[in-house]
């Protein structure tokens, strides 16, 4: 290899058809779109304009005959092709950085983790299971969100790990089951109580007995609620919410101060029912549960200190 060539006829495979020798600076640029996931991010970390970054990959791409990424309304997705060829050229690409005493997306050197997830899991399991890591010098940058925008920002090369209330469409995007939320019908003694008391109690159907009651909830389309009555109950959630909240945080504090029922995470309300303030409504045998995932970007584990994030939050997950 020298400073202008690197072989790739290995790195594509007989039928991938990449020329046999490929220029070094269409590769460092193709690196960085891959692991950045966006032409716009790849550019500030290369030195280059944005079309400069799109121009060399229009022509890494026209030289193999073949798409390298497909084009998002944010960001690219990566090709078959292009995870193939970022394997066999990021090992001697971040050699050759490591040489040059580089930094940045080709250097394999450590830089802050970009990672996002829900606000409330981030507070309650995440940010307490990272603690050490940021004592040992690991940087980390946070965001709060949802689970779509989130994903499609990462696509676009803003996180390099995403932790998901669902697993991601497509293929290209990595991601592990990383724990099971069990959710939990809950409200105070007081409204358990009414709910007791109340004549479709002796029936043994509790959603009757719960028509009456104030439901809170952090989204107008009760999305947790619904998915607990279709999985618990067998039907609809024939409700509206009596309150709505930014996040499920604000959703213990309004039910715990008595404003009425909801539906939430077990782990965000295990010291109210441990200490009395909450009680179940319900008790199924089989509680609903919602899989946490944790995504990655591609290209990600170029940065030494992702995979440290990823693994810790791995074995800290064994226990939630």
């Amino acid at each position: 290899m020298n400073n202008r060539t690197l072989h790739a006829d290995e790195a594509a495979g007989d039928d991938r058809r990449f020329p046999s020798h490929a220029d070094l600076n269409l590769l460092r640029t193709f690196l960085a779109v891959y692991r950045s996931g966006s032409f716009t991010a790849a550019a500030p970390l290369l030195g280059l304009s944005q079309p400069t970054v799109t121009a060399q990959i229009r022509t890494l791409e026209q030289q193999s005959g073949r798409t390298l990424f497909t084009r998002l309304p944010r960001g690219v997705e990566p090709t078959a092709l292009a995870h193939e060829l970022a394997r066999q050229v990021s090992g001697p690409l971040d050699a050759l950085a490591a040489l040059e005493g580089g930094a940045g997306p080709l250097s394999g050197h450590t830089a802050p983790v970009h990672l996002a997830g829900p606000s409330e899991l981030l507070c309650t399991r995440v940010l307490p299971a990272l603690a050490g890591l940021v004592a040992d010098g690991v940087q980390l940058r946070v965001t709060q969100g949802l689970t779509d925008p989130l994903l499609e920002d990462l696509r676009a090369g803003q996180h390099d790990l995403v932790i998901a209330t669902r697993r991601p469409r497509g293929r290209t995007l990595a991601s592990l089951p990383l724990a099971d939320e069990e959710y939990v019908l809950v409200a105070t003694p007081d409204w358990a109580r009414r709910v007791a008391e109340h004549p479709a109690a002796d029936g043994g159907d509790p959603c009757v007995a719960l028509r009456d009651l104030p439901l809170v909830t952090y989204a107008e389309d009760l999305p947790i609620a619904r998915r607990y009555w279709r999985t618990v109950f067998g039907r609809q959630l024939a409700a509206r919410a009596a309150l709505t909240v930014p996040n499920l945080h604000a959703v213990v504090a309004a039910v715990a101060a008595g404003a009425g029922y909801s539906v939430l995470p077990q782990s965000l309300c295990e010291e109210h029912l441990a200490a009395g303030r909450l009680v179940l409504l319900h008790d199924p045998q089989e509680p609903p549960l919602n899989t946490l995932f944790l995504v990655q970007r591609p290209g990600a584990d170029a940065n030494p200190d992702v995979i440290r994030v990823r693994d810790r939050l791995r074995s800290a997950a064994r226990a939630w």
